[in-house]
């Protein structure tokens, strides 16, 4: 592999189940893995958001090259663990919310479709092993 596909982070333990993730951009996250606390996410939780996350600057960002007239977006995500460890997820709902002024129900789809299928590198990272569920609605607003 060359270089450039090659990406270095660094964890750090701080004590207590608290780490310190500091990522290839030098930005830290922490992390909390006894989860009750909800101090800061737990790795599992930041997987949920990193599909989410992925997903939704793809959409976002072709729905702003077709031009669509978009004022707000956000994305409910659930996922559903295995009851045996290592716990993995074994599927995701993914459901995206796009509000606008008369947005393409097409444009939507596609959008949606080109990041499920083609552009989402974290969906496609764990779509081996989970599924992904996909749906959209659009909402009208004045």
């Amino acid at each position: 592999m060359a270089a450039s596909n090659t990406m270095s982070a660094e964890v750090i333990w701080r004590g207590d189940e608290f780490f310190v993730g500091i990522g290839p951009g030098g930005i830290a996250q922490l992390m909390d893995t006894k989860g009750d606390r909800h101090s800061a996410p737990t790795p599992m939780e930041m997987l949920l958001v990193a599909v989410a996350g992925c997903t939704a600057v793809d959409v976002a960002s072709i729905l702003e090259k077709k031009r669509q007239q978009i004022t707000d977006y956000k994305i409910r995500i659930t996922g559903t663990r295995a009851d045996d460890h290592p716990r993995k997820f074994i599927s995701f709902d993914v459901h995206h919310i796009v509000y606008g002024r008369g947005v393409s129900e097409k444009a939507v789809a596609d959008a949606v479709e080109l990041s499920d299928t083609k552009y989402c590198s974290v969906a496609a990272t764990v779509r081996p092993t989970a599924s992904i569920n996909t749906t959209y609605e659009i909402v009208e607003v004045e």
